[in-house]
């Protein structure tokens, strides 16, 4: 049974609560108010909703991988020798297991996921290649370096 999940009717004021959140999510209830001509009670309210809705799903720090340590950033293609359902979620477990990968996509065409990972150095890459390639189900690797963010938002154009 496929899950579908209902798009969350917004107000030019949610609208415009989402944007401060988006651009900074530590942002006080009261000076949301102000700049949308709302209560604070009314924004917390707001903001309440959009969270039991499921739109927002969490808060968080970003931080800069560089000055964190992790020089390389590598986007990982894989592809499946086959797709029998365990072997899949096997596979999709593995990937979510390794505290390098930062996202994980299940993709059309050429291959079947889409890793985003981290590491410090060539060496921490080697190492992280040397995990992913024993893991059952796994035919093909092809991993490309990121040399330089040229676009990397999390803000959506609401």
């Amino acid at each position: 049974m496929a899950s579908y999940v209902a798009e969350v009717e917004l107000d030019d004021i949610d609208r415009a609560v989402l944007d401060l959140l988006q651009t900074n999510c530590r942002i006080s209830n009261a000076d949301i108010s102000r700049r949308v001509h709302l209560s604070p009670p009314a924004v917390h309210a707001r903001i309440r909703r959009l969270e039991e809705s499921g739109l927002i799903t969490r808060y968080v720090g970003l931080l800069d991988r560089e000055r964190a340590g992790f020089d390389m950033m590598c986007f990982v293609h894989i592809g499946l020798q086959l797709h029998q359902a365990d072997q899949v979620q096997a596979v999709r477990d593995a990937f979510t297991a390794l505290p390098e990968v930062l996202e994980c996509y299940h993709l059309t065409g050429e291959f079947d996921y889409l890793l985003k990972i981290v590491v410090r150095n060539r060496k921490e890459l080697e190492r992280f290649a040397s995990k992913i390639t024993p893991i059952p189900g796994v035919a093909r690797i092809q991993t490309s370096l990121v040399l330089t963010d040229v676009k990397a938002v999390t803000k959506l154009p609401l």
